[in-house]
């Protein structure tokens, strides 16, 4: 059996998939490590080993990063990376999506205990297992329950909006620690006047510690690899050689304050981590707790929940596999639920790290299993050794990996091409950054719902009249085509429900006004996939009313499920006209009788 190329493609060969038989099928449903398990071997291993030690390297600044942005403790963030990924491992459904701590995800847990009011540690790391427990509960049972495409309430303007907002809200957080200065706040007012009070008070000895950090991790990303080919290095390990930057700097950079002593001139350090293996905990039940959090946690959930989704099928389409969102929601959630159970907080698919896992090779989810064992052997052996790491270092790498997330291409391809869409990306963006992540994320599914509701009930109505020489109907507004005097042709480009029943009634009745002569009205139905009881019902009326008028309502090419609702109504005894096959057909038979259209 073949594994990963050395491009992170599988071969065609590699782990084919074959479902399972008999009862098993039902269980490798939940469980799909039975199916992907069952075909393991020698050269799956080797290229899972591979993958899990690049990304262990990686996610361990990382991890320590991200707690810091969530105002814990850094372990932490190396707790919320060991038994989340194991779980994964065996509920998840991707073959390279990397679970573990991710920045914005650890914004909304900062976001989410400082909106308590809780200022003691110990309270902090109760309300961050408690929003892991919740996140997971509600992860789990949306799972279960098949419900994946609640995630379709954030529209990508929604959550580019944001993202964007996040990102600058995290760079702005974490310009206190890259400065030393002091400045706490969640949203643009609370940050902002606190950082350009404390400018006068920069201490420099971090500021150049933290502008060096910085300059190196930009120029590793951007300048390490084509340097590496260039020197005629393999591009698959040049690649990995620029993606170990952050941990290059963690090591450059505490040794530089070892040696330096930077610690007694001022420059914060992490200080003690313990050393060892992640702790049993349990989540606080305390009701007014659990109720604060309950708003917190769905959209942490939800947030999470899309970021990850939308890693996983990127990479699943390269390899032409394939995942599961509601499995993938079982996944988080148990992934969730361990973190709560060990001392970590919410956990998500990040991109970053995804990225390196698949470049890596990584065939199956077991890497992420692999990882957890590294991070915890770091745990063990290696937390002593980061007691000298300057808190500038987990924030200048924070700050590189967040500003990938800022797009502004979006906001001007949907000023382009839909206002709406950017009203929303707006309204999100500028929510978030005054009010803080929860009321952003409210705001624009709230604006994006609204503005729905808006269209669906101001439907496009199209008069249509005939190409020349063709069977073919078009606007008589955008294109030159036949219109017959006596019958009109309306097309609805909508389904016709109680919220634009009234504009499709009052746009017949207005275009029977202006044309005299008519005596038809045709409704070409070919864009209604759905007519509800206030829509049967207006069209009933509409008939008797077109009747004392002199004119006929017909209806043409109707789609089967709403002719079946229409014969299970009373319309069809009603309506005076008739139901044609199609609009041509429609205008040929309405129309012969009266002579072709004048000149």
């Amino acid at each position: 059996m073949a594994g990963p190329t050395g491009n992170g493609e599988l071969s065609a060969n590699a782990l084919p998939t074959r479902a399972p038989a008999g009862a098993a099928r039902g269980l490798a449903r939940w469980l799909p490590i039975l199916d992907w398990g069952a075909r393991y071997d020698r050269a799956t291993l080797s290229a899972d080993l591979l993958a899990a030690l690049i990304v262990t390297l990686m996610l361990i600044p990382q991890s320590l990063a991200y707690a810091q942005l969530a105002n814990l403790p850094p372990h932490i963030g190396l707790y919320a990376s060991i038994a989340p990924l194991v779980v994964y491992a065996v509920f998840g459904s991707s073959h390279a999506l990397a679970v573990g701590p991710v920045a914005v995800v650890s914004l909304m847990t900062a976001a989410a205990i400082s909106g308590l009011g809780i200022v003691d540690e110990a309270a902090r790391l109760q309300a961050a297992l408690t929003l892991a427990a919740l996140s997971g509960v509600m992860l789990l049972l949306m799972g279960v329950l098949r419900l994946g495409f609640l995630a379709s309430f954030l529209s990508h303007p929604v959550i580019s909006g944001f993202l964007t907002a996040s990102s600058l809200l995290i760079t702005l957080s974490q310009l206190k620690h890259l400065l030393g200065i002091r400045a706490d706040g969640d949203t643009l007012p609370e940050l902002l006047p606190p950082l350009i009070a404390g400018l006068p008070h920069v201490h420099w000895p971090t500021a150049a510690l933290g502008a060096g950090v910085l300059a190196f991790l930009y120029w590793t990303r951007s300048r390490l690899k084509p340097l590496l080919l260039r020197l005629g290095m393999e591009p698959q390990m040049a690649g990995m050689c620029a993606k170990a930057g952050p941990v290059l700097a963690v090591i450059g950079s505490t040794a530089l304050m070892w040696a330096l002593k930077l610690d007694e001139a001022g420059v914060r350090k992490v200080g003690d981590i313990p050393a060892g293996l992640p702790p049993l905990t349990l989540p606080s039940l305390a009701p007014d707790l659990l109720l604060q959090c309950l708003l917190p946690a769905f959209l942490i959930s939800l947030i999470g929940f899309v970021e990850s989704v939308s890693v996983a099928q990127n990479f699943a389409a390269r390899r032409r596999l394939r995942i599961d969102p509601n499995q993938e929601l079982v996944g988080l959630g148990v992934a969730n639920l361990a973190a709560s159970a060990t001392g970590g907080y919410p956990v998500t698919g990040g991109l970053s790290r995804s990225v390196v896992s698949f470049d890596a090779g990584a065939a199956t989810p077991a890497a992420g299993a692999f990882t957890a064992v590294g991070i915890a052997l770091a745990s063990l052996t290696l937390t002593p050794a980061l007691h000298y790491l300057p808190q500038a270092t987990l924030a200048a790498t924070i700050v590189v990996a967040i500003l990938t997330l800022v797009d502004v291409d979006t906001l001007r391809t949907t000023w382009r091409c839909s206002r709406s869409d950017f009203a929303a990306a707006l309204t999100t963006l500028a929510v978030t950054l005054l009010f803080g992540v929860e009321h952003g994320v409210s705001a624009g599914v709230a604006l994006t719902l609204l503005s729905h509701l808006w269209r669906a009930s101001r439907p496009h109505m199209a008069v249509v009249g005939r190409v020349p020489g063709s069977e073919h109907f078009r606007n008589v507004d955008r294109h030159a085509v036949e219109t017959h005097p006596s019958l009109i042709g309306l097309r609805v480009d909508e389904g016709l429900n109680f919220m634009n029943a009234r504009q499709v009634e009052d746009r017949i009745l207005a275009l029977v006004a202006e044309q005299p002569a008519a005596r038809h009205v045709v409704l070409l139905c070919s864009a209604v996939n759905d007519i509800d009881a206030s829509a049967l019902e207006m069209l009933e009326h509409l008939a008797h009313r077109l009747a004392h008028m002199g004119v006929l309502l017909h209806l043409s090419e109707v789609k089967g499920p709403v002719m079946d609702r229409l014969e299970r109504s009373a319309l069809l005894k009603h309506l005076g006209g008739q139901v044609f096959l199609s609009h041509h057909a429609a205008v040929r038979a309405l129309t012969a009788a009266d002579g072709p259209p004048p000149p």
